[in-house]
Order: C-alpha cells, then sequence, then structure tokens
C-alpha cells in the first residue's frame, strides 16, 4: 500500500531556533561533503572510460570471440552512460526544513481552504473499504476542520463506493476526535489499527476499544455490500444519494452525480465532541460510450470545476485511493512553501514522495524505493522534483489558466473555504453541470498549459 511521507518533516525534531521569529517558512541546505562525493564521481568517471578504451582498442583480430566483445563493449558503453544520466540527481542534493511554528504564529487564523481530491476508479481492484480508510485519513489531518474539504471522484460510479463513503461520514464523528485528542498517527484506521493492537494511554481504553469496534463493523458492513455487489433496499432508503443510481446505470455510461454528504454549514455537521466536521462530498462525472474520458487527467478537471462551485480552496491536494498519509501535519508543512513572504510566489507547488511497503509476500527487505527518495533531493537542486501524478499539493491558481507573474502575490487572507450560501440541493444541481461530458467542448480546458 502506498504511503504519502512528507519530505520536508524529516528532521522535525527541531522546529525552528528563533521560535516564532520573524524569519522563512522554509530553509534550504545544500548536503555536505559534494566536494568529496565528485571527486569520487570524477575518479569513476576515469576509470569507465579507461574501460571502454580498452574495449575499443583490443577487439579479437579473429572471428572467435569478436562479437562476444563487441556486446561488452556495448554493453558497457550504455551502463556507462546510464551511469553519468544518474549523477545529475546526485550532483548537487539540497534539503528543505520548514518552521511549522511560525506559520502558525503569523497565519494560524488566515489559513487558507484546502481541497483533497481523492480518485478511484474500480470498486474491484480498489475496495471501498481501502478508499474510504484514505479518505479517513486525510479527514483528520492536522488541520482547521472548517478550512479541509475532500472530494472522492469515482470513476466508476459505483453505488458500493458511495455506500462506503456515506458510511465514512458517520465513522469521522468519532474517528477525527480521537486522532487529534491522542495525536495518533497515521490516520488511516485500517494502517493504524492494523500496528496498533492496544491503547496508547488506560485513561482513554474504553473510547478507543469503542471506536476500533466501530471500524470493524464499519468495515465488516462495507465489505458484505461489496460481496453481495449490491446495497439493501432499507439502506438505500436512509439516502437520497441513492436515487442516483437505476438500473441502467453502468461504470461507462452514467449521468453526473454529486452528493455532498457533509457540509461545514450544516448545523449537524459536527463530531461527537461538538467540532466542526470537514467538508466530505462524493462525485462521479459523467460518463458516455461515445465520448473519451482522459482517464485520471479527466477526473482532476471535474475535481477542480466542481470543488470551486463547492468550496474553492486555494491549495488542492491529490492523492490515490490505496494511499494514506503518515504525517498529519503534511498540509502545514506544504504551506510553509507556498506562503513563505519571500519565495512563495515562485512555488507552483510541493510534491511529497510516495514510499511503499508491504509490495509482496516476498518483499523480505521492505524495498520501499529509499533510493528514488533520495532522488528528489538531487531533483530539487536542479529546480524541484517531476509531479508524479500523486501526493502532490497545488495551488488553484497555477491549475485554472493563470500565467506566471514574477510580481504576483496571493492573498492569503482573502479566503477559508467559499461559504455555500445556497441550499445544498441547489449547489449539488450547479456542481452537477461541471461535471458533465460537454462541459470541455469547444474549450482549451485540460489541452492547454500555461508556462
Amino acid at each position: 500500500r502506498e504511503r504519502e511521507r512528507s519530505e520536508a518533516s524529516r528532521k522535525m525534531g527541531v522546529e525552528g531556533g528563533d521560535g516564532h521569529g520573524d524569519g522563512p517558512l522554509f530553509e534550504t541546505t545544500v548536503a555536505k561533503g559534494r566536494t568529496a562525493y565528485k571527486l569520487f564521481a570524477g575518479s569513476v568517471l576515469v576509470g569507465v572510460c579507461l574501460i571502454w578504451v580498452y574495449r575499443a582498442t583490443h577487439i579479437p583480430s579473429k572471428e572467435e570471440g569478436r562479437w562476444a566483445w563487441l556486446g561488452l563493449l556495448a554493453a558497457e558503453i550504455w551502463f556507462g552512460f546510464y551511469w553519468v544520466l544518474t549523477q545529475s540527481v546526485r550532483w548537487n542534493p539540497v534539503y528543505r526544513r520548514t518552521f511549522k511554528d511560525r506559520l502558525s504564529h503569523r497565519y494560524e487564523k488566515d489559513l487558507p481552504g484546502v481541497d483533497v481530491f481523492v480518485c478511484t476508479a474500480d470498486p474491484t481492484i480498489e475496495p471501498p473499504a481501502m478508499v474510504v480508510s484514505t479518505v479517513l485519513s486525510v479527514m483528520a489531518y492536522d488541520y482547521p476542520t472548517e478550512k479541509l474539504s475532500v472530494y472522492l471522484s469515482d470513476d466508476a460510479g459505483s453505488e458500493l463506493t458511495f455506500y462506503a463513503m456515506l458510511e465514512a461520514s458517520g465513522f469521522a464523528r468519532v474517528w477525527i476526535p480521537l486522532c487529534k485528542k491522542l495525536e495518533l498517527e497515521p490516520r488511516s484506521p485500517a494502517a493504524y489499527f492494523r500496528q496498533t493492537s492496544a491503547p496508547p494511554t488506560d485513561s482513554i481504553a474504553d473510547e478507543w476499544w469503542a471506536v476500533q469496534k466501530l471500524y470493524k463493523e464499519m468495515e465488516n458492513k462495507i465489505e458484505v455490500a461489496s460481496k453481495l455487489g449490491r446495497i439493501p433496499k432499507d439502506i438505500q432508503k436512509e439516502h437520497k444519494g441513492f436515487l442516483e443510481w437505476n438500473s441502467e446505470t453502468t461504470s461507462r455510461n452514467h449521468p453526473p452525480i454529486v452528493q455532498i454528504l457533509i457540509d461545514v454549514g450544516d448545523p449537524n455537521s459536527f463530531d461527537n465532541e461538538g467540532n466542526v466536521l470537514p467538508t466530505l462530498v462524493y462525485m462521479a462525472r459523467e460518463k458516455r460510450l461515445d465520448r473519451h474520458h482522459n482517464f485520471k487527467a479527466g477526473a482532476m478537471n471535474s475535481l477542480i470545476r466542481v470543488s470551486s462551485e463547492i468550496s474553492n480552496g486555494q491549495i488542492i491536494l491529490n492523492v490515490d485511493c490505496d494511499m494514506y498519509s503518515n504525517n498529519s501535519k503534511s498540509v502545514r508543512d506544504a504551506l510553509c512553501f507556498f506562503m513563505d513572504e519571500k519565495n512563495g510566489n515562485e512555488i507552483a507547488y510541493v510534491q511529497f514522495p510516495q514510499m511503499f511497503n508491504n509490495i509482496s509476500k516476498n518483499d523480505i527487505y521492505d524495498n520501499s524505493l529509499k533510493l528514488t527518495y533520495e532522488e528528489f533531493h538531487g531533483l530539487d537542486g536542479f529546480g524541484g522534483p517531476l509531479y508524479v501524478g500523486t501526493g502532490c499539493f497545488h495551488k488553484r491558481w497555477s491549475l485554472i489558466g493563470n500565467k506566471y507573474k514574477e510580481d504576483y502575490k496571493e492573498n492569503w487572507k482573502s479566503s477559508g473555504n467559499k461559504k455555500m450560501k445556497e441550499s445544498t440541493f441547489v449547489v449539488e444541481g450547479k456542481a452537477k453541470v461541471l461535471a458533465t461530458c460537454i462541459h470541455e467542448d469547444n474549450t482549451q480546458w485540460g489541452k492547454e498549459v500555461h508556462a
């Protein structure tokens, strides 16, 4: 299962030497020992070149063994060339350190709205129980809940996934307060209860066991429904959202569906301790057999439009449904880059590396792609890592057709999350229009990228 890991929080033992000072929100340091490494790399390059010269000047004159020799020469040229390319990510690695205390001191009351996009496409390959655990992990971020909105894009348009989301919206009322009370990590209930078998403290043992029991019950309900392949009639009557499905609905042919399961403006949208819950939205964009839907990119386009009608957060995080955040403060890490007074206007996105575990039963060495994680620092030294398609925070401003301007300054105080002034039913209707197949017709939406 994939996990999102905060690159900026690797050294989070110290939050900054000057406490709540006026310094930058992040600092950049160059890796030590670069001169020694460059000398070492230079000596390796000399050795590789000498091998090439030896191979080229000692080709056997006789037919016997010549082709094997030339094959070795070709292989050594290729591997030498590959080695040279890999030096680009080892030549000048840099490390970033964030100061979240400074962020809180200056901007806690003016933090921007954050919209989290979770994408799923097939309830068979991506079980709904796994999907909602991912959703719950991002709903439990250490961030003001009234400024946090979570959207699930279900490209299969499956009522099984919708039912799982409905169950998760109820479980969130007990899970989020527990996470914040005990500062639990990770905040994916599936990952947490898999790693932890007993309460961290006896003083809250009864509540901990009760929440674990509720999670197991929720998980069991979702898995039973998934095995049956349908939702029982009595459950369908409990929520108006099930009216969106009928006998003709399929994963490749269905109308747009937008259901706001938790609305921060609703007086009933509170957890068991009276705190506001994050906004939670289920979306299945329209699909028709005669239209190309551009896979995940198409889903992201629809999410950007739909979220602009509901919450319009200034920051967007997109994650895959089989991921979870193992650092509840990663939102604040990202904001340290975006909101830095000096360099924040130059940053369009903050990419977090993925870490993998439990890849297979034979993965006895926990091959977590740690090499790739280290290469992120090398790419950062040459202007920043590539967008890898998930685990990435974007400024909404950079995704809606705006061109970079050196003098542009984001007005962070202008927005928390958009407050819905109309009824949920009306907003859902407007959002559905933005998730139709024809919305992008005769436009450059999703086709043109501004530099």
